[in-house]
């Protein structure tokens, strides 16, 4: 339980440094920001666990969420724009 509380957390921060970090315009608010983070730190939470990173369980690194998140965001910009 607490490391889903921990990855939501690092997630939340990780969204606004990962929108800082990319460039160009996104145009999507606060919330959005925030639930990509999220997003990109649980997907950076899984793909630690299977490539043997981090053990099941383990909240993620700060670091591996911030990448996670901006991947999210180039991924959100790609479809956005079609």
């Amino acid at each position: 339980m607490m490391s889903i509380l921990g990855t939501l957390f690092i997630g939340l921060i990780a969204g606004f440094v990962a929108r800082m970090l990319k460039p160009g315009d996104d145009s999507m608010g606060w919330i959005m920001t925030a639930l990509l983070g999220v997003a990109g730190a649980f997907v950076a939470g899984y793909l630690g666990v299977a490539l043997g990173l981090y053990q099941q369980g383990e909240p993620v690194g700060f670091i591996a969420s911030v990448i996670g998140s901006i991947i999210l965001l180039v991924v959100y910009g790609f479809f956005k724009k079609k």
